[in-house]
């Protein structure tokens, strides 16, 4: 087992105690946290020719790309670091939380199929707790932050307006603590991390933790749910 593997399923172990792999396969609905039904944001961009880039960390970048490869519209969901360099952009370095690295997902989209404000909205409803400063789940440390790295002013504003909109609207019990900036660069994972959720459906964490995501987005964004994953090893084939 690898080593990343071996932290994550340490740490679960210590949250759920003596529940087994079994358990977890059985009962995927029992998830730490519950998605939130929010309202789509007033202002979005307009649809337009070409690929769009949005990069978004959430927590263990495992269940970020799981529902975002299971959204119609996406044509890319890549795991990555982003917020620091290109030579601290390695997972066992990223884990210790100085490198300033989130795990992140490099979200590429078809603005004709699925929109900006669509993707920030299943973001902040099924894929993450936006008020949880530096954790989800079991996971704690910087790397596992909520923040969004923007790649044009537009997505910054849309995404700053969305967030006031929320917290104006008290749609969650507590302020959204998401970060928003500037993408200064996005580092791909290693190999073994991507796809890891379609690969590994019956490991512990992705089974309690990361599947009732997909369900979430499936049941809350029916009309935005895809039932084949975009993979990426079958987008770099």
């Amino acid at each position: 087992m690898r080593r990343s593997q071996i932290s994550r399923v340490s740490r679960i172990a210590a949250t759920i105690g003596a529940l087994t792999v079994t358990a977890f396969a059985l009962a995927p609905s029992r998830a730490a946290e519950e998605a939130v039904v929010i309202p789509f944001p007033r202002s979005d961009l307009p649809a337009s020719d070409g690929v769009q880039t949005v990069v978004l960390a959430g927590g263990c970048f495992w269940g970020v790309q799981g529902v975002f490869q299971h959204t119609t519209g996406v044509v890319s969901a890549v795991s990555g670091y982003a917020g620091g360099n290109l030579t601290t952009a390695k997972y066992d370095l990223v884990s210790t939380g100085t490198t300033g690295h989130a795990e992140s997902v490099q979200v590429k989209y078809d603005p004709k199929v699925i929109s900006y404000g669509k993707i920030l909205q299943i973001f902040f409803s099924v894929v993450h707790d936006p008020t949880q400063l530096n954790r989800q789940g079991p996971d704690t440390g910087t790397q596992y932050r909520s923040a969004i790295f923007t790649t044009s002013d537009a997505q910054k504003q849309v995404a700053e307006a969305y967030i006031a909109e929320l917290d104006a609207a008290n749609v969650f019990p507590k302020p959204i603590v998401t970060k928003i900036g500037r993408l200064e660069g996005f580092y791909p994972a290693e190999a073994y991390h991507q796809d890891y959720l379609t690969l590994h459906p019956n490991q512990p964490y992705i089974a309690f933790y990361d599947l009732p995501k997909v369900e979430n987005l499936k049941k809350i964004f029916a009309e935005n749910y895809r039932q084949r994953p975009m993979l990426v090893r079958s987008v770099s084939n």
